[in-house]
């Protein structure tokens, strides 16, 4: 995908907008839970400056192209069912992202109706990127909700759990980042990814559906 300078230029701009929703999305289900803790930072907005981590957004553009954004801070002590409402507001980042990538889809399914091969170049980018928006952010949506802290699928387990499993899960939380990074690792020096096993067939199959094939 990061074959040429040309494809990394057009990649940016829907990963940058894949991002902003999905931390803006923390930000907007932690405030209507009742913390304004994003919205008082200035983190309840659509500026991906705002949201953008420098290492992490470095890491992204190299490979193995592994990258985060700035974390959108919660504070619990504003929520009324904190273990609930953290699943809720983990749960909003990636479910905005399914709803991109089926808009973006969407919008793709309808390009391909229109008679746009004499639109040159411009035309060409434009598809590419609207490709690229759904790839991307069922990446980003499938990737975040695997079950390892600090992704959100872990907040969304802890959430999901009793109580007491709910507490036993949480006291891995501090190997949490070693055991995601060792895992990418692993994936990144022996072609043996087994991210892309857990994430890539649902990534594939949501894409087929929502672009009708075109993916």
């Amino acid at each position: 995908m990061l074959s040429n300078p040309t494809q990394l230029l057009l990649l940016i701009p829907p990963l940058l907008f894949a991002l902003t929703i999905h931390e803006f999305s923390h930000g907007y289900a932690a405030m209507r839970l009742g913390d304004p803790t994003a919205r008082l930072l200035g983190r309840l907005t659509l500026n991906p400056i705002s949201h953008l981590d420098p290492i992490g957004s470095l890491l992204m553009l190299i490979p193995p192209h592994f990258g985060w954004a700035k974390p959108v801070p919660v504070d619990v002590r504003y929520l009324r069912q904190p273990r609930r409402d953290m699943m809720w507001i983990a749960l909003a980042g990636p479910v905005s992202n399914v709803i991109l990538a089926l808009l973006f889809g969407t919008l793709l399914r309808i390009l391909a109706t229109l008679p746009l091969g004499g639109g040159g170049p411009a035309v060409g980018a434009l598809v590419h990127m609207v490709r690229l928006s759904v790839y991307l952010n069922l990446i980003l949506a499938t990737f975040n909700m695997i079950p390892i802290f600090p992704l959100d699928g872990s907040r969304v387990l802890t959430g999901l759990l009793p109580p007491n499993a709910a507490a036993r899960y949480a006291s891995y939380e501090r190997f949490g980042p070693i055991v995601l990074l060792a895992v990418i690792a692993i994936g990144y020096f022996t072609g043996v990814s087994i991210v892309g096993y857990l994430i890539l067939p649902f990534v594939w199959t949501l894409g087929g559906l929502f672009t009708g094939g075109l993916l």
